[in-house]
């Protein structure tokens, strides 16, 4: 079984080639759900690690309706992480109506060839899962992204079983939404092969005015993951 590790920062990325993890989703901004992150960073992890970096692209938080403008931007982000060299895109877009945006996802599928495509958990927030995984396999995804549709993959591990078994072996079924040392036996046990999760560790820090709590990649929660699989 694979282990993703969502990685927020440079010094989570790291801390996640370290621990022994098999990618990862490098994000930046994890309260809000993820979104694209800088340049700066982006040049940083592919440049110093050697771990495959697959790259999460989101111009911005909230729904996975996008403008003609925010959908520009995630196309010129998915041209620059190929240019950087990375291994793998995450992205995902959706119809007001909670069906999946066929001709846009169809674009960002084709424009981010031929590295890798994860479709994100956009997945979650549609109406008809199953009839959406066939549209993704059709689309040539590689990989879907799911918590089947739950708060946690843990409560959603009989949709995230069902999926899989529609699957087939034609894309693979990424578990994710609070995967853990204490559950990641059960994805593996249910048949599944990879598993994504950020092992967050909150670090302490001082009120300010404009914080939000700072979370990294924990290289010993890594580990146990690593270890229950």
């Amino acid at each position: 079984m694979k282990l993703e590790i969502c990685a927020n920062s440079y010094q989570s990325a790291k801390n996640a080639q370290e621990a022994g993890a098999h990618r990862i989703e490098l994000c930046q901004e994890l309260s809000v759900g993820g979104v694209t992150p800088s340049y700066g960073l982006l040049k940083q992890v592919i440049e110093n690690l050697d771990i495959p970096v697959f790259v999460l692209i989101r111009s911005r938080s909230g729904n996975f309706v996008y403008s003609d403008a925010e959908f520009k931007t995630m196309k010129n982000d998915i041209q620059l992480c190929k240019d950087l060299g990375c291994q793998g895109i995450v992205s995902g877009v959706l119809n007001a109506d909670k069906t999946i945006d066929l001709k846009r996802t169809i674009e960002l599928v084709e424009l981010s060839k031929p590295l890798a495509f994860t479709f994100h958990r956009a997945f979650d927030a549609v109406a008809n899962p199953k009839e959406a995984l066939e549209q993704l396999i059709d689309l040539g995804i590689d990989r879907v992204l799911t918590s089947g549709q739950e708060t946690s993959a843990e409560l959603g591990i009989d949709l995230i079983k069902e999926l899989n078994k529609i699957s087939n072996g034609r894309v693979t079924i990424l578990v994710g939404g609070g995967v853990s040392a204490k559950n990641a036996a059960k994805f593996k046990a249910a048949g599944l092969d990879e598993i994504h999760a950020s092992a967050s560790t909150t670090i302490k820090a001082d009120d300010a005015l404009f914080s939000l709590p700072l979370t990294y990649s924990d290289p010993q929660k890594i580990k146990a993951i690593l270890d229950a699989i």
